[in-house]
C-alpha cells in the first residue's frame, strides 16, 4: 500500500486560492439572498460587511494555527492540541453538525429555486430528486474532476458578472431616485437586524478554512496558506457585498413572491426570460455540485470517525466490497436530508452556522492558548496578532452565534448536549481522553 505520509509539495498561492474560491462557491450569495434581506430588514450589504469582518479575524486565526501545526488540520486538531482533548472532541462534534446537515440546506435551497421556476412542481419533489440523484452518484464513488471544477467556477463568475452588469444597466435606465448608501442603512432598519442577517450571511463563507487540508501539498505552507485563507475570505466577502448591494439597488422592496428564491425574481426583472434561465442554471449547477461534494465529504468524515472508533466502527467504518464507498454513511446523509421538508432555509442555514460559529470561536481561543499561554510570547506584535485579533474574532463569532434563529439555537443546543453525553459515555465520565481522529490528507479527516 502506497504511503500517504510524504505528499508532493507542488501547490503555490494561485492554486490554493483557486481551490478556496471553488470550495466557497461564490454564487451561494444568491442562494440565501432573500432570507438575509428579510432578516436584516433590507440591509443585506451591511450584514455581509459585518460577517466579513468576523470572518477576516477568524481567517487570520486559522492562518496562525497553520503556522503552529503545519499538517493537514482543522479546528478539531487546533483545539485538541491547544486547549483540551475533550473540548477538541466537542468542536469535532460541532463540525459533524455542519457536515451532516449542509447537504440538507443545499438541496432545500436548490429546490426552492426550481419551485420558483416551475411552481406546478412542489418543493418536496425537487428535494427528493436531489437526494436520490446525488446519493446514487456517491454510492458508485464518482468524483468531480478538477476540470469540471474549473468550468463550474468560470460559469459562476460569468453569471455573477452578467447579474451585476444587467443590474446596473437596469438601475441606470430606470433612473430611480435612490441613495447609494441605502443598502447599508435602510429606513426602519437597526443594528440588531444587521446582526440577525449577518448570522445567516456567514453561511456563505463556510469553506474558506478548507484550505488547511492542503498544508502537506503546498510549497512554504506557513507563508502561503495564511495569505490564501485571508484572501479567500476577503474576496468572497467583496463578491457577496457587491452582489447584495446591486440586488437591493434593483429591488429595494422587502417583498418577494418567494423569499427563498428572491434572487431569481431579480434576475428575471433585470434580464427577462433568457437571463433568468441562465441564472437558474448557474444556481442549480452550483447547488447540485455543492450537494454532491458535501454528501461525499460528510460520508467520508463519518467513515473516518468510525475507523478511529470515535463512532461505532461496525456501522460507520463499513465499505462496500465492490465500490469501496461508505454506502451506509451516504444513505444516512440522504435520509437525514429529508428533514429539509420540515425546515425553512433560514432555520436550516442557521442550524449549520451554530456548528461553524462554535468551531470558529474555539479556533480563535486556540491562538491565544497556544501563543500567549503555552509559548509565553508577549511582544507587542504577539499581544496584537495572537491576543487582540483572535479575541475580537471569538467575540464576533460568539455574538453572531447568539443572534441565530431561535429554533436553530434550540436544535444546536440539543446537538451539543447529545455530544456531551456521548463524550461522557465514551470517556467513562471524562476519566480518559477521547480517541483521536487521524488527520491524514487522503484517509478521511476533518477538513473544516
Amino acid at each position: 500500500m502506497e504511503s500517504t505520509s510524504t505528499l508532493r509539495r507542488t501547490l503555490r498561492l494561485p492554486h490554493v486560492l483557486f481551490f478556496g474560491l471553488v470550495y466557497l462557491a461564490p454564487m451561494v450569495v444568491f442562494a440565501i439572498y432573500g432570507t438575509i434581506v428579510e432578516a436584516s430588514k433590507g440591509m443585506a450589504a451591511s450584514s455581509y460587511l459585518v460577517a466579513m469582518v468576523a470572518m477576516m479575524f477568524t481567517a487570520k486565526s486559522y492562518g496562525e494555527m497553520v503556522k503552529a501545526y503545519p499538517v493537514s488540520g482543522s479546528s478539531y486538531t487546533y483545539t485538541r492540541r491547544s486547549l483540551n482533548a475533550h473540548v477538541g472532541f466537542m468542536v469535532g462534534w460541532a463540525i459533524l453538525l455542519d457536515y451532516v446537515f449542509i447537504p440538507m440546506a443545499i438541496w432545500l435551497i436548490g429546490a426552492s429555486y426550481l419551485n420558483a421556476a416551475f411552481p406546478a412542481v412542489p418543493v418536496w419533489v425537487w428535494v427528493l430528486l436531489f437526494i436520490l440523484v446525488t446519493t446514487v452518484i456517491n454510492l458508485f464513488g464518482i468524483e468531480l474532476g478538477a476540470n469540471l471544477n474549473v468550468l463550474m467556477m468560470a460559469f459562476q463568475l460569468l453569471v455573477i458578472a452578467l447579474f451585476l452588469a444587467l443590474g446596473l444597466m437596469h438601475v441606470w435606465h430606470a433612473q430611480q431616485a435612490w441613495s447609494v448608501f441605502r443598502p447599508f442603512a435602510s429606513p426602519g432598519g437597526s443594528f440588531s437586524a444587521v446582526l440577525a442577517g449577518a448570522s445567516i450571511a456567514c453561511y456563505s463563507f463556510l469553506g474558506f478554512d478548507a484550505i488547511t487540508t492542503l498544508t502537506e501539498e503546498t510549497l512554504e505552507p506557513t507563508r502561503t496558506l495564511p495569505k490564501a485563507i485571508v484572501l479567500v475570505a476577503f474576496l468572497g466577502g467583496v463578491i457577496f457585498i457587491v452582489c447584495s448591494y446591486v440586488g437591493q439597488w434593483v429591488h429595494p422592496s422587502l417583498v418577494f413572491e418567494n423569499v427563498n428564491s428572491a434572487a431569481f425574481e431579480i434576475a428575471r426583472e433585470i434580464g427577462g426570460t433568457l437571463f433568468s434561465a441562465v441564472f437558474l442554471a448557474g444556481i442549480i449547477v452550483a447547488q447540485f455540485a455543492s450537494g454532491l461534494s458535501a454528501q461525499a465529504s460528510a460520508a467520508r468524515l463519518l467513515y473516518a470517525m468510525g475507523r478511529d472508533a470515535v463512532l461505532p466502527k461496525r456501522v460507520f467504518a463499513y465499505l462496500h466490497s465492490r465500490f469501496r464507498t461508505p454506502v451506509l454513511n451516504v444513505v444516512l446523509i440522504g435520509l437525514l436530508a429529508f428533514m429539509a421538508l420540515f425546515m425553512s432555509v433560514e432555520t436550516s442555514t442557521s442550524f449549520i452556522n451554530f456548528g461553524a460559529f462554535s468551531a470558529f470561536t474555539c479556533v480563535n481561543l486556540s491562538v491565544i492558548a497556544h501563543y500567549i499561554v503555552r509559548q509565553r510570547r508577549r511582544t507587542w506584535r504577539d499581544w496584537t496578532v495572537h491576543f487582540l485579533f483572535p479575541l475580537l474574532g471569538a467575540f464576533f463569532d460568539f455574538w453572531l452565534l447568539l443572534n441565530l434563529d431561535r429554533d436553530a439555537l434550540r436544535l444546536g443546543a440539543a446537538w451539543a448536549v447529545l455530544g456531551l453525553l456521548y463524550l461522557a459515555f465514551m470517556t467513562r465520565g471524562f476519566q480518559k481522553e477521547p480517541p483521536e481522529l487521524s488527520m491524514d490528507a487522503h484517509g478521511g479527516g476533518m477538513p473544516v
